[in-house]
């Protein structure tokens, strides 16, 4: 609560009378990110609405019944979106991987969403790991410093993009989400488990790092802080 307290301060990420459509795929991080914000939608002194959004990719195994469940019981308002990603996929998808792919897919029904009912606000739960495995994967592969933004407005101009979770571990999210009990829904997606990715080796460099560097997070997100903001003031 206080590194998701900290960074909506520090970005400024949420502003009264905010719309909030939050993305929830049914894992540990975007489960949890449900939790912190409906706790805050209660007891911050910032008032805003808060939707949730499932996209099922209609990948056999996916079963969403415990997110809807869970959602109706939280009293929150959500969407459930359906599209046949893979399928799409093997017929449209050239010189891109599928996971590309899916997320840009993604992306454009969340914001289509957001435009249909009204939500200017877009939240995504990539936590500190993500934005410093997107770092390297960046200075690595694309002779850039660049990682995910905090805070950043679409190319279009009408809906904000928000990551509360920057200053998270991923070993805090998922602490949390089985000590709560979260319905976690497991990952199906057969580009999952094909050969290791690029994100997966960044993963496995930092967590060899970081057992002789113990302030090796720390450092990458003072690094990457001024590179984490771009929304309007």
């Amino acid at each position: 609560m206080r590194k998701v307290g900290r960074a909506i301060a520090d970005f400024k990420m949420i502003r009264d009378g905010d719309r909030i459509l939050l993305g929830v795929s049914g894992g540990k991080d975007s489960l949890t990110l449900l939790q912190v914000l409906s706790h805050l939608q209660r007891y911050a002194p910032v008032e805003f609405e808060l939707g949730v959004i499932t996209v099922d990719p209609e990948i056999e195994g996916f079963d969403p019944a415990p997110l809807k469940a869970y959602y109706e019981a939280l009293g929150v308002s959500w969407v459930y979106a359906e599209q046949p990603i893979m399928e799409e996929a093997r017929e449209n998808m050239s010189g891109d991987s599928f996971c590309a792919y899916c997320a840009r897919m993604k992306r454009g029904i969340m914001y289509s969403t957001c435009r249909n009912q009204g939500y200017n606000v877009l939240a995504l739960a990539q936590h500190l790991d993500d934005l410093a495995e997107s770092l390297m994967m960046s200075l690595f592969h694309g002779g850039q410093m660049r990682t995910m933004k905090a805070h950043y407005v679409n190319d279009a101009g009408d809906i904000r993009i928000i990551r509360p979770l920057v200053y998270c571990r991923e070993t805090q999210t998922g602490e949390f989400a089985v000590k709560a009990g979260l319905p976690i829904i497991p990952d199906s997606c057969p580009a999952c488990f094909t050969k290791p990715t690029q994100r997966a080796y960044m993963k496995q460099l930092l967590a060899r790092e970081e057992r002789s560097n113990s302030h090796l997070f720390a450092n990458m997100l003072h690094a990457m802080k001024p590179m984490m903001d771009e929304a309007p003031p």
